[in-house]
């Protein structure tokens, strides 16, 4: 497993801005830790743990930036849908999300061919016209967000030893 470290301060400082720089400082120092990039390589040096918060965040920002279709669509789809995110999801506590996720998972499985080809915007555009069925869960995400970025973030703070070392200056 590859080392994590994140600096105290660093913690300290991100829990007094909020949820989402709290969870970006773990985040970034996985980042940092396998090289700034997740492939098939350095996810295998990662924990479930670790895979499953980058998975999210990846999820969260996708999806409150262009939706389910966004998310698949710029290839996060496998990523969410054919690794046990939503089984991760519910045994951190998050069973409206896991339910979510796997309410999408039929969608992905009937869509995603379709929304993974190369479009130009405007034929990107008229998917989301196409495909109106993903708009409810969009909508459940965007509502729900913050209180499941805030269960994500009370989920690493209680298993903070899962994600990193902390380390003091």
């Amino acid at each position: 497993m590859k080392e994590v470290k994140v600096r105290d301060s660093a913690l300290k400082a991100a829990a007094e801005e909020g949820m989402d720089a709290f969870i970006g400082v773990f985040v970034d120092a996985i980042y940092e830790a396998v090289g700034g990039e997740l492939t098939a390589d350095s996810m295998a040096q990662l924990s479930a743990d670790q895979i499953t918060l980058l998975a999210y965040v990846a999820l969260r920002d996708e999806v409150m930036d262009g939706g389910f279709v966004l998310l698949i669509h710029d290839g996060y789809g496998g990523f969410i849908f054919k690794n046990p995110f939503s089984r991760m999801m519910r045994a951190w506590g998050l069973d409206a999300l896991a339910s979510l996720i796997n309410k999408v998972h039929k969608l992905y499985t009937h869509h995603h061919e379709e929304i993974e080809r190369d479009y130009t915007d405007d034929e990107f555009m008229a998917l989301y016209e196409r495909m109106p069925e993903f708009d409810d869960y969009d909508d459940d995400f965007v509502e729900n967000e913050e209180e499941w970025t805030t269960a994500v973030a009370y989920y690493v703070d209680e298993h903070t030893d899962s994600f990193a070392t902390i380390v003091s200056e």
